[in-house]
């Protein structure tokens, strides 16, 4: 495929997923997405399996369902109807039987503390359960962060293998000689209540000098929207991200008064623990919110 063109195909299919984030407490229709794109149904259900290893619809129901899990936890009290209704379901019925698939228990019960063990099944295997961390000390600040462009490589799964994705970024890095740079990492499926295998993980890099001469262009290019966020700082080992994670989504948000948004939740590096020989990472975690 000419470089063109893959970048051409990566940007319809990022222009589709942060459609989907956009609008996804509404019916989103797929007819009215491609006229806008100027590309075919077929293509663009095509190019977005090709780029995403899911189809359109799957997405859609995912992103819907992950709103609905962290809703259900922080909206006190709204309504299992209110919920489905903000996520995009036209009736209870159906969401109830999504979720239930989803999640393997009904959205009362997780409600109820089941996402606690849910969550906790996926998290002990990257750590051990035993391993405590205390985060309470942790005050984020809040921030609104402009728009970020970034060069990126999408990763699938949520484990160690990241390494060599990072290591594929690196090459690039050297290979343009760029000197000032940013890593980042886009979160567009939630570490604690996804599947780790099935998680989209990228690893980004954003050029502190936008007049930077690139000699290799292969990578494509997404844009993180703007937006007010949570701003967590941490500095540890693997295996303390996705606690951090947890607790962020389980504990501060539920006191916090806060909602979080559809848009995903980004980390921006200032040490990388999948490159760094020591395994350590310091990082800031950005969490999309809304006051409520």
């Amino acid at each position: 495929m000419k470089k063109s063109t893959h970048e051409k195909r990566a940007k319809i299919a990022n222009d589709v997923m942060n459609y989907i984030y956009k609008y996804i407490d509404t019916d989103i229709n797929i007819d009215d997405l491609s006229i806008e794109l100027k590309v075919s149904k077929f293509h663009l259900h095509r190019i977005f399996k090709d780029e995403f290893g899911k189809n359109i619809y799957e997405s859609i129901k995912s992103i819907r369902l992950e709103k609905a899990a962290n809703l259900l936890i922080t909206n006190k009290y709204s309504t299992i109807t209110n919920i489905a209704n903000m996520t995009g379901y036209s009736s209870q019925t159906s969401f109830l039987r999504a979720f239930k698939e989803r999640f393997l228990m009904t959205p009362k019960m997780w409600k109820s503390g089941g996402y606690k063990e849910y969550s906790n099944k996926i998290v002990e295997q990257i750590v051990n359960s035993d391993e405590n961390i205390n985060f309470s000390k942790i005050e984020p600040s809040i921030v609104k962060m402009p728009e970020i462009k970034a060069y990126y490589i999408r990763h699938q799964g949520y484990d160690k293998s990241i390494k060599k994705t990072w290591q594929k970024l690196q090459t690039w890095i050297y290979t343009n000689d760029i000197k000032e740079y940013k890593q980042l990492a886009l979160h567009h499926d939630n570490p604690i209540i996804t599947p780790l295998e099935q998680c989209q993980y990228i690893a980004l890099v954003t050029l502190e000098n936008k007049d930077e001469n690139l000699e290799n262009l292969s990578l494509p290019t997404l844009t993180i929207p703007k937006g007010i966020y949570a701003k967590f700082s941490l500095s540890g080992k693997y295996g303390d991200v996705i606690k951090l994670i947890q607790w962020v989504y389980h504990t501060w948000l539920i006191e916090s008064g806060y909602e979080t948004t559809p848009n995903p939740s980004y980390t921006i590096y200032h040490k990388n623990h999948f490159l760094s020989s020591d395994e350590e990472f310091i990082l800031d975690y950005y969490l999309p919110i809304k006051y409520v």
